[in-house]
């Protein structure tokens, strides 16, 4: 039986909710989260589409997830659940390397100035002996995704 995982990751963050929520809910957004090491491709009519406009429970498109925005690892298929509009979301996807890959990112406000960005990920690996590597591999994909946010809103990483 495949294996579930589970991994929490949560960020304060200088920034209005409403700024950050601008920012993180494009492929504009998650490029600039995963790079410079991975990026993921976006047909033309998702690339200027933020979250709140997206679709729900319907697949919107597939990408490819690049290495070095060169080289294809990975082929994401990805669909929304649910969207609550500047607060967050819930993805429910799957991948060539991923059965069921759940991603629900919240960013709640934390006084005037700032936000937490929380990012739960459930996911089950197509191939149950890679579970352990591709757990330690998200998870420290998701630690450099919230290290950008700390660079881009407090000046820290």
């Amino acid at each position: 039986m495949a294996r579930t995982y589970s991994l929490v990751f949560r960020s304060e963050l200088r920034a209005s909710s409403a700024v950050v929520w601008a920012a993180v809910g494009t492929m504009n957004g998650v490029n600039e989260e995963l790079g410079p090491w991975l990026r993921m491709t976006v047909p033309p009519e998702a690339s200027e589409m933020h979250l709140d406009e997206a679709p729900l429970g319907t697949p919107l498109f597939s990408s490819w997830v690049l290495l070095g925005g060169l080289v294809p690892i990975d082929r994401h298929h990805f669909m929304l659940s649910a969207v609550e509009h500047g607060r967050g979301f819930l993805e429910d996807s799957t991948s060539w390397t991923q059965r069921r890959w759940q991603h629900q990112r919240s960013v709640e406000p934390s006084g005037e100035q700032a936000c937490i960005v929380t990012d739960r990920l459930t996911f089950t690996p197509r191939l149950s002996p890679m579970g352990p590597l591709l757990a330690r591999i998200i998870g420290a994909v998701f630690r450099r995704r919230h290290a950008r946010l700390a660079e881009r809103f407090t000046g820290q990483g």
